[in-house]
């Protein structure tokens, strides 16, 4: 896992390959105005996803992991946590759906990590990495995120 700001990103990414196409698309101008959905910028290599939400208050958040794909999520407004653990910490309660690439599950309070992304910070959550979003920083409060889905096997 990353955790950066866009600004500084390229001290943690290199600027050429899969990741950075990820890092140009989220330097576009008026990024933040494009409508909700999904946005072509290699194919199914590389895609982004602009979402436009309310985060939650969980006392028990619910934690997903991929397989195929990289998440590169940016913050462009707003701010949430996102908590973080070992895929192997993760209780599976919903299994792996290839179609999707996702599954679901538990992690241990006191086993993950909150992380916070307010607006311009970048989190790069690899297939390891059990991640929980949309969790909100204090009060929830409306977020503008872009997840950019990276093949993990470029």
């Amino acid at each position: 896992m990353i955790i950066i700001d866009l600004e500084n990103a390229e001290f943690r990414i290199s600027p050429r390959g899969p990741l950075g196409k990820a890092l140009e698309f989220l330097r576009r101008p008026g990024l933040e105005n494009l409508p909700d959905g999904k946005y072509g910028i290699d194919g199914e290599r590389v895609f982004a996803m602009v979402q436009r939400y309310e985060t939650i208050a969980l006392p028990e958040p619910r934690f997903e992991a991929h397989r195929k794909y990289i998440d590169v999520q940016y913050v462009a407004a707003g701010a949430e946590i996102i908590g973080c653990a070992p895929l192997p910490v993760m209780a599976v309660s919903e299994v792996y759906d290839e179609e999707k690439d996702i599954c679901f599950g538990a992690v241990p309070g006191g086993s993950w990590t909150p992380l916070l992304l307010e607006a311009g910070g970048l989190a790069v959550l690899y297939p390891e990495d059990a991640h929980a979003p949309r969790l909100a920083a204090g009060a929830p409060g409306a977020v503008i995120k872009i997840v950019v889905k990276v093949a993990s096997r470029f």
